[in-house]
């Protein structure tokens, strides 16, 4: 089959790669009918992580095509929506919500699932079968449920985001945008969308944005306490992963208020001083996506909500290497690669 291998920092390539096997009566096989390239692919691309032929990857929507003996909930034949992280989903920290550190738990796409083919541990715990055979166009929400929008939908949760409270955003890549959505499908009053970017901005307010705030650092800060009347906001969705917007999450919150934060950390140490006298509530970190991806799915069925906008570049998985350059120079917000 054919798969995405990133060699090294910015060498990304398509190559054959061996087809995916059974290695635990708990997994299965499916064949993906789309993948895509995360914001959090490029980290190791710009050399921020060490990184040396790697199998890329971990978005994922397909069919089953091959179960292991023990795994009960899917079968061949059936369309899935899977998590980045695999989980058991019965421990008693998945029972608690929090799949993505299951005890037994592993990362699903291990083996990239930037591919044509994919194998996934702990399928039933993992693994959400459709409703039925989705129609094409809904392909790209069910694959933004994988990752982006199930972290964005986590993050608007973890900052208590809901009726009569106002949410801000800090960071406008797809799970930014997708946190707007999902506060919004959370009864949020008042959203504040941190941008710089035109394309951005629009999407934003699509997804249900009220307010849009340019400026960054202490600039940005003043400008969110000019909107909140002085006070900060509610709740505030951290979805970048820098010590820049870490601070700006923290100083834009109002006492008791609550952060969620979803960025994978890069360079991030928060003093100890500060965080006590601001008085704030601090949640997130890895998505438990599997927590949410039952409502999503349904939501996204029903045409209640429409995430997979998000992606404004598709092109086939033989040219990912142009969809890293393409999120990278930032002339795409989120990649899509048909397979």
């Amino acid at each position: 089959m054919r798969g995405v291998i990133m060699r090294e920092p910015g060498d990304v390539r398509v190559e054959d790669r061996d087809m995916p096997t059974l290695l635990a009566p708990t997994d299965a096989i499916i064949k993906l009918a789309a993948t895509c390239i995360c914001g959090s692919d490029l980290w190791p691309y710009r050399g921020a992580e060490a990184v040396h032929e790697r199998p890329m990857g971990h978005e994922y929507v397909g069919t089953v095509t091959e179960v292991g003996a023990d795994v009960t909930s899917v079968k061949p034949g059936d369309f899935v929506v899977g998590s980045f992280m695999a989980s058991d989903n019965t421990c008693e920290i998945c029972a608690a919500g929090y799949q993505s550190r299951c005890v037994h738990g592993e990362f699903a796409g291990a083996g990239g699932a930037q591919a044509e083919y994919l194998r996934v541990p702990l399928a039933d715990g993992t693994l959400v079968a459709t409703p039925g055979v989705p129609d094409p166009k809904l392909i790209p929400s069910l694959l933004a449920a994988s990752d982006v929008l199930g972290t964005g939908w986590f993050a608007a949760v973890a900052a208590e985001a809901g009726p009569g409270k106002t949410v801000a955003v800090v960071g406008d890549g797809a799970v930014g945008l997708l946190g707007i959505l999902a506060a919004r499908q959370l009864g949020a009053e008042r959203i504040i969308a941190m941008s710089r970017h035109a394309d951005r901005q629009a999407l934003a307010t699509a997804f249900g944005a009220t307010d849009i705030v340019e400026e960054r650092g202490d600039a940005g800060v003043a400008r969110i306490k000019e909107l909140t009347g002085g006070l900060g906001a509610h709740s505030v969705i951290e979805a970048v992963g820098t010590q820049e917007a870490m601070e700006q999450a923290i100083r834009s919150t109002r006492p008791g208020g609550h952060i969620g934060f979803v960025g994978v950390s890069h360079g991030v140490s928060i003093e100890g001083q500060g965080l006590f006298y601001s008085e704030v509530h601090l949640h997130g970190g890895p998505a438990p996506v599997r927590r949410f991806l039952p409502e999503l799915i349904q939501l996204i069925w029903d045409g209640v909500i429409d995430p997979g906008v998000v992606f404004d570049l598709t092109l086939p998985l033989e040219d990912a290497a142009e969809g890293y350059r393409a999120m990278d120079e930032r002339r795409a917000t989120k990649v899509l690669l048909t397979v």
